[in-house]
């Protein structure tokens, strides 16, 4: 993959990559230093990309692992509590607060699957991102609505 085309693949994506960092990380300075990292590491590495069609779940993945570095590392270096750590509301995130709790309710590992459905990819797609299979992509996807459902019911029902 040359540059111009690394670089268009990049810029299209770019917003999805954001969204998906934020869905991680629930913090704008740390999803957009996730992101410069996954960029950076992606370019590196375009190399290794064997087939371009795969390009989306393939820089997905490497973000979704710089994502997860970067957690590891804050929660080393750094305690804070947990108002201090989800107070942040992600740049082109949901402005209703009680879909964004809701969402936090949800278990990133379920969480992450229906974020990315949602935005119109497929559940193959999901799969390779992920390192799952089709039907536990499909599966957890489920799993997330009725979470999801469950925990909006319960806002809902609160006073």
């Amino acid at each position: 993959m040359d540059e111009r085309a690394f670089e268009q693949r990049v810029l299209e994506l770019e917003p999805r990559l954001y969204r998906t960092a934020c869905a991680i990380l629930w913090n704008d300075a740390d999803a957009a230093d996730a992101l410069q990292e996954c960029l950076l590491k992606a370019w590196r590495k375009r190399g290794s990309l064997k087939e371009e069609a795969c390009f989306n779940s393939w820089i997905t993945r490497i973000l979704i692992n710089e994502c997860h570095t970067l957690r590891y590392r804050l929660r080393r270096h750094k305690t804070v509590s947990f108002d201090e750590a989800v107070g942040d509301v992600p740049a082109g995130a949901p402005v209703d607060l009680g879909l964004r709790d809701a969402l936090r309710a949800v278990p990133e590992h379920l969480r992450l699957p229906l974020l990315h459905h949602m935005e119109g990819s497929s559940l193959q797609e999901v799969a390779d991102m992920l390192h799952i299979s089709v039907a536990a992509a499909r599966g957890r996807v489920y799993q997330a609505r009725q979470k999801l459902r469950q925990q909006l019911d319960k806002e809902e029902q609160q006073p």
